[in-house]
């Protein structure tokens, strides 16, 4: 059995969204200057790093963070690799097999964007179309390998919002770079935050 943490480290230093906050630890109290204990003020955006969204993150009504069913984010998921792709299509998606499947995740170049220090805008993106084909399929969650699933600069959210209308989660920031293709087990536990509209989470697979 073995394990693979896909989740991106948080830290000062890590890439965020253009337009959400920057991420800030500090650390409030220290055993080196002779205080008690070690702890830390954290400042950071519910959508920093590996994180998932919840409905409400685009839908003024939808389920919030902790309303997410525990059984989408464990069991089951098949991790799909695309090379050489500026975008996931429908065209790509159809050619996949989705046999007893609820959990996709999709590996990219954008797996080897997390050793680079500044955002990078032309990341691979899942189309509208595709993600309507995944609702079709009755996928239950989508998990990909940068901080979107949508296009940079998208002005309608139209992935988002065809995934989160129909309740589907949607898991951003993975780091794949160590996984291959194929079935494992997921874990991806966010914060229990009351009526928060994402969530920053520790993601496993296992091996099965």
């Amino acid at each position: 059995m073995t394990f693979y943490d896909v989740t991106v480290p948080i830290s000062n230093a890590m890439i965020t969204w253009p337009s959400d906050p920057a991420v800030s630890i500090t650390g409030t109290s220290l055993i080196s200057r002779g205080d008690f204990c070690n702890l830390s003020e954290l400042k950071i955006g519910s959508h920093c790093g590996t994180h998932i969204d919840a409905p409400s993150h685009f839908l003024e009504n939808g389920r919030t963070i902790d309303q997410l069913a525990l059984e989408n984010l464990i069991g089951e998921a098949t991790v799909f690799e695309f090379k050489n792709k500026e975008n996931i299509d429908v065209s790509d998606i159809k050619q996949l097999r989705f046999d007893n499947v609820k959990r996709v995740l999709f590996k990219t170049v954008n797996s080897s964007y997390w050793k680079f220090s500044t955002f990078k805008k032309d990341f691979v993106y899942l189309t509208k179309d595709a993600a309507q084909y995944l609702v079709d399929k009755g996928i239950r969650l989508v998990g990909v390998d940068y901080l979107s699933v949508e296009k940079f600069e998208s002005q309608l959210a139209e992935t988002h919002h065809t995934l989160l209308r129909n309740d589907v989660i949607i898991l951003e920031g993975l780091d794949l770079s160590n996984v291959e293709r194929g079935r494992y087990e997921l874990i991806a536990l966010p914060l229990k935050i009351k009526d928060g509209d994402g969530s920053p989470a520790r993601v496993v697979l296992k091996s099965t």
